[in-house]
Formats: C-alpha cells, structure tokens, sequence
C-alpha cells in the first residue's frame, strides 16, 4: 500500500471520528426541564432547587433553555406534565421522591430524552437520580437542639414515612441523646410535602405536647413562624429560613443543587451525559448549614467542630452502639452502616424513640 494511499485511509478515519464525536454533541441550546412539588417561593424544598436553576442559567447562558413547572401532585399528574415536557426538552429533572415511577413510565416512552430523578433510586439507560445525605445536617442540629432544650421535648414536623425521612429523624434523635439523655423525640406526620396550615397545625400540637425546639422534613416557612409566635426555638429546611423567626431560628439546613444541576446539563451538551447514582453530602459541597443564631457561644462552637467533622469525614451520624427501636442490635461498637441497604432503605426508628413507627 503506498504511503499517499495510507495518507488518504488515515485522514478519512479521523474525519469519521471528528463526526461521530460532533454528532453527539449539541450545537442548538440544551432544553432543560424542571418539575417542581411545591411553588418557586415556599422558601424552602422547591426555593432552592430554583435556586440551582439559576445557576444554571447564569452560568451558561444561552447554551441553555429552561423550562419548570411547579406545584406538580404527585402521581398521574405527573406522569402528564413529565410526557408533554418529554416531547419537547433534551434532560428533565424531577424533584420529588413520588415522581419516581411516573418518571420511569415517561423515560421508556422517549428513550433519545435523558431524565434526572431527585431522592429516588430507580434507575434506568436515560434515568439517573440524585440525592444528599440530609442526615448528616440533621446530625449536627439534633447536638444543638439536644443542649438548647429546656423541656427535654423536642418536636418534629416529618412529611411522608420514606427512607430519607426516616433516616433524618434516627439522625437528630441519635445526636441530641449523645449530648442530652433525657430528651424525647415527638413526631407529628403531616403526609404533605408542602401546605402550610397542616404544618402549622403540627407545630402547634408540638408545643402543645411541651416541645420547645421544633425540626421539620417539610417545606414552608409556616413552622418557623409558629415558633417565633410561641417564644420557642425552631430549625429551618432546604434554605435559609432566619428571616421567617428572627427569633426563634437556631439554624437552617440548606441544600445546594446549582452545581450538580450545571455539570449535568453541560454533559448533555457535550455529549457525555450517562446515567448515574449521587449521593452527595456535606463533603461534596452539596448541603451547608446557614449561620447559627439564637444559642450560646459553646454550643454554636460544637455544632460548629462537628459539622467540620462530617465534612472532612471523621463524623458519621450512624456509628454504633446503636439498637433499633425494639431493642435489637443494629451496629456494634464504633461500626458503621453499609450505604446499601441499611442507610439507603432504612426502615425502623432507633431505640429510645417512643413514638410508633408508621405504616
């Protein structure tokens, strides 16, 4: 074979690679879509996901067309609102655990759409999820909340018996005896995601049960409120919640989706997206806590030391001796958990906790 003929072979395959390359990446803006639980301005859950979108969009500008719906009920109006934004965008995220079979369903009607499932665990070729582990956050306010208590009560507003609620609550509960043996977890399940006047019902039963401290796996702003209204302290969820109990608030968890939301997306435009499983913590940099406010120098100083201590993973919130509610083992001394299935199924309170687990 002559060397020009050798020449022509060579270029021709790297032309075809450049193609095959280019053909997978996306020239025209990304379409991106978002389904919201809640409203944009629950200051909580859906707040900060927006939040996220905006990242997005100032970070990419035009390379980037976003879409969102909000206050999407789970079930099949979801389904419906997923399928008619399928039809129409190159990525969809979906930000609720209920979503999680309707976006399966949708995701094998348009297999050439890549779909993105926040707190679920079904995966598929164009299905990723994606997650943080909240509890670790819980952790650290459980101390505060464990010294802060005058009542030894501590009242907690959770939305719907799932793993990742569950978790929260064993997580809190679990630190806030490790610095105070006499405090007493009182759950209330509001089974909403978001609707402040069922939250604000909760809180209310709370201190009516002598709670002083209330935590929430719920999103509005209303349990703050309430606390502020009662002279009581409260925790704040997914944002900052400060402004909403200037008084009351003794610090908010606050998650962080605008970088994980922005790698996503520019790999569909480059043509790498491929279907994941994220857990992201405070590590990665996907959950912070806001300032501390409200509590005294030592306390904000250890909430302070243990947050560091997860962040650089000296902390895990499941390190045993740690028995389930019933008694039984669960972890021996100074052993922790396996991600799967222990922390990312968990299904059973912790002992010590008094309430009844829900079905």
């Amino acid at each position: 074979m002559s060397n020009r003929r050798l020449s022509s072979i060579l270029k021709l395959s790297l032309l075809s690679a450049i193609m095959a390359f280019t053909s997978n990446v996306f020239a025209d803006p990304v379409k991106a879509a978002f389904v919201y639980i809640g409203p944009v301005g629950d200051m909580g859950w859906t707040y900060q996901h927006h939040d996220g979108v905006q990242y997005v969009k100032a970070n990419m500008g035009d390379d980037v067309e976003i879409t969102y719906v909000e206050s999407v009920p789970e079930g099949s109006d979801a389904e419906r609102v997923i399928s008619k934004l399928a039809r129409k965008n190159d990525i969809i995220f979906t930000t609720s655990f209920g979503y999680m079979n309707p976006t399966i369903k949708v995701a094998e009607r348009f297999p050439d759409v890549k779909f993105e499932h926040a707190t679920g665990y079904m995966r598929a070729d164009n299905v990723s999820v994606y997650s943080a582990r909240f509890y670790e956050n819980r952790h650290v306010i459980g101390k505060i909340a464990g010294r802060m208590t005058k009542t030894n009560i501590v009242g907690y507003v959770a939305s719907f018996p799932i793993p990742e609620v569950i978790r929260g609550i064993n997580a809190a509960f679990l630190a806030a005896r490790s610095v105070n043996p006499d405090v007493e977890f009182k759950i209330v399940w509001a089974y909403t995601w978001f609707d402040p006047g069922k939250e604000a019902d909760a809180a209310n039963a709370l201190i009516a049960q002598g709670a002083d401290i209330l935590m929430q796996h719920t999103d509005s702003t209303a349990i703050m409120a309430i606390a502020e209204e009662n002279g009581i302290h409260a925790f704040g969820q997914a944002s900052d919640m400060s402004a909403f109990g200037p008084n009351a608030h003794l610090a908010s968890i606050i998650d962080i989706w605008g970088p994980y939301y922005l790698k996503r997306i520019q790999a569909v435009k480059d043509g790498t997206w491929e279907s994941t499983d994220t857990f992201g913590g405070a590590e990665e940099g996907m959950l912070v806590l806001s300032s501390m406010s409200n509590m005294p120098k030592d306390i904000q100083g250890q909430a302070e030391r243990t947050f560091k201590g997860i962040v650089n993973g000296i902390i895990n919130p499941f390190t045993g001796p740690i028995n389930k509610q019933d008694g039984s083992p669960w972890l021996a001394e100074g052993e922790t958990p396996p991600m799967f299935p222990d922390v990312l199924t968990m299904d059973f309170y912790v002992e010590g906790i008094d309430s009844q687990y829900p079905n």
